[in-house]
């Protein structure tokens, strides 16, 4: 992903603590205490995913059939409510490790649950500090107090997980507050947009800034996707959620004409599968359908696989104000690096490394992942100790929600 350095056939990437400092052909490896032998297989920048509620990893599965308001009644209305600080921490965790374990590195966090005490925001901070996980903690339905406490434990350079605000519009009143908020904390903002005109209306509150990712951006007027483009917003699109639970047609075609780059994203796991590879997948269908039979202008763009995988990767640190740390493999960047097999029968032979990534590949080629120079998935076995306990743990999760 990175056009100064090409997709080399052949290369050595150096890692010295938690950025790469090399990337050529037969590099110098004397002195190097670790090598990872990647011959054979695809070495590519961790996916990001840029809108995620990873609370929801304890409910995982449990809403396939749901359409989005029976989401809302079941999920938002019903089961959050029972979760305890102890689940969240569990959710989060969960989702986190599911994210490594499919090459996904970074995460936005878009957490949507009710945050009543400090022990339940801990609760699901605690769990994505501890991951390894690189994430973005967008922050919402607790306090303002709560989200200055937030920002204070968070503000330092070296952190893996940084803040957000999860500002989702209400009234006029409330709307103003919250972006007030995050313009006082200086924070990214985050939140769900789908039909009518609502980013005119945050430009006319006075509100609309940039470095906002604005979520799902289906079925709106005309003009609202330029308007997202011209404040400096980003696009995260979550195309296999958006097409089953009925958000209405990734908008792919309709940014393009608009001049906005999308970002990917999971969105929900009760209900999508946690790895990028279904959403890559899901983009590119739905996106040539669009151009090639659907309600796309005949001037849009076709997309590729490239395309693709670019809004797997770079597009998504671009979204979340991280270019200049992640999303290629450069020199320079914090080594968030992803090692796909390609020696698996359904994959090979390779002819075109990109467009195996996202028309052959699964979390079953995910052979090793690094996060900050740091590995944490390595010859396919994923490198978290307590993950057994864990797993035990969200068994029972789900049967005491099942027996009440």
């Amino acid at each position: 992903m990175d056009p100064a350095t090409g997709e080399l056939p052949c290369a050595d990437i150096l890692v010295e603590d938690d950025r790469i400092t090399a990337v050529r052909p037969d590099l110098d490896a004397a002195g190097v205490s670790e090598r990872i032998d990647a011959r054979g297989c695809l070495v590519l920048p961790g996916f990001v995913d840029t809108h995620r509620h990873m609370w929801q990893a304890a409910l995982r599965g449990s809403g396939a059939d749901q359409t989005l308001d029976q989401y809302f009644a079941t999920v938002l209305h019903t089961l959050a409510p029972r979760l305890t600080a102890d689940d969240l921490h569990l959710g989060n965790l969960l989702s986190a490790l599911g994210a490594l374990d499919a090459g996904v590195t970074t995460v936005q966090d878009i957490s949507n649950v009710a945050k009543p005490t400090e022990e339940h925001t801990d609760a699901l901070l605690d769990a994505l500090t501890s991951s390894g996980l690189r994430g973005v903690f967008a922050y919402g339905h607790g306090t303002a107090d709560d989200a200055r406490r937030v920002r204070d434990r968070l503000h330092h350079e070296d952190s893996l997980v940084t803040m957000a605000l999860n500002a989702e519009a209400g009234s006029d009143e409330s709307t103003r507050r919250g972006w007030g908020l995050a313009r006082e904390l200086d924070l990214p903002t985050a939140l769900h947009v789908r039909g009518g005109s609502p980013v005119s209306r945050l430009r006319r509150l006075g509100v609309l800034r940039p470095g906002t990712v604005f979520i799902h951006g289906t079925g709106m007027e005309p003009g609202e996707l330029r308007l997202i483009h011209d404040s400096g917003g980003a696009l995260s699109v979550a195309p296999a959620i958006e097409m089953t639970m009925g958000h209405g047609l990734p908008p792919f075609a309709a940014a393009a004409a608009a001049g906005l780059r999308p970002s990917l994203s999971v969105d929900v796991e009760v209900a999508a599968p946690s790895d990028m590879f279904t959403q890559m997948r899901a983009a590119f269908q739905i996106g040539r359908f669009a151009a090639l039979h659907g309600p796309a202008s005949p001037e849009a763009p076709l997309l590729t696989a490239r395309d693709v995988l670019e809004f797997a990767t770079l597009g998504g640190a671009v979204a979340l104000g991280m270019a200049d740390r992640i999303g290629s493999v450069t020199p320079g960047k914090q080594a968030d690096l992803l090692v796909l097999r390609t020696d698996r029968p359904g994959v090979a032979p390779v002819h075109d490394a990109v467009a195996a990534v996202v028309s052959s590949m699964d979390r079953a080629d995910v052979d090793t992942v690094m996060v900050a120079g740091r590995i944490v998935k390595r010859a396919g076995a994923l490198r978290y100790p307590g993950l057994p306990r864990l797993l035990a743990q969200a068994e029972g999760v789900r049967d005491r929600l099942a027996a009440r």
